[in-house]
């Protein structure tokens, strides 16, 4: 069956109901976590707080997600969503992302969305670019960020399997990683992501003896 649902957010995320969401996703900050937030509704607004309003912590937590997240995404929504929500700096943002993950040609419909000149993060932007360089995930993307703007921590993202919006993944160990989420418990999102770690873990729980 194919898979569908409403295009547009069930309704506008204020600051704090965004901080829910981004808890609920499983991005890590000091707040209650929804309970059951939209993953898509999540990336957009929380893309709009970034560029449009200046949130670097927010941006810093969302380019780690995405990062470790991408191919749990409804990739076909979320770019509808920033299609028609998205302002010109979402946009370049996005497209930027698109470009560092390049190899999930599911966003590639996001590159079209900046084709003008690159836009600068922040403003003195080129200052900080002279003295650090450029942040390594956006070099040659359509958004000039400074390598010392953006902390990359990706150990603080962990994804909730059961959020709406959450789908397997279209590229191989989708069946893995919800069995090893179902028996390796808290540690589940360490090796999620590696094929080799994931077969480890699985062979380390068959070797255990029963009731320990």
């Amino acid at each position: 069956m194919a898979y569908s649902r409403a295009l547009e957010p069930a309704q506008t995320l204020d600051r704090d109901a965004l901080t829910a969401a981004m808890v609920g996703i499983g991005m890590e900050l000091a707040a209650p976590a929804a309970s059951d937030p939209n993953i898509e509704d999540a990336l957009l607004f929380a893309s709009a707080e970034a560029m449009d309003h200046g949130d670097l912590r927010v941006l810093a937590l969302l380019v780690s997600w995405f990062g470790v997240h991408h191919s749990w995404v409804n990739a076909d929504r979320l770019t509808r969503l920033i299609a028609i929500r998205g302002s010109e700096r979402v946009h370049a943002l996005w497209a930027a992302l698109n470009h560092w993950q390049a190899r999930d040609r599911r966003y590639a419909r996001l590159a079209v969305r900046h084709r003008g000149p690159r836009l600068d993060l922040t403003a003195g932007a080129e200052f900080q670019l002279r003295r650090h360089g450029e942040d390594p995930r956006f070099t040659g993307s359509g958004l000039r960020v400074p390598a010392n703007l953006l902390r990359d921590r990706p150990g603080t993202s962990r994804l909730r399997r059961d959020s709406p919006g959450a789908i397997a993944p279209t590229t191989g160990g989708s069946r893995w990683g919800r069995r090893i989420a179902r028996t390796a418990g808290p540690r589940s999102t360490a090796i999620r992501g590696c094929p080799r770690r994931r077969w480890r873990a699985e062979r380390t729980r068959r070797s255990r003896p029963r009731g320990k």
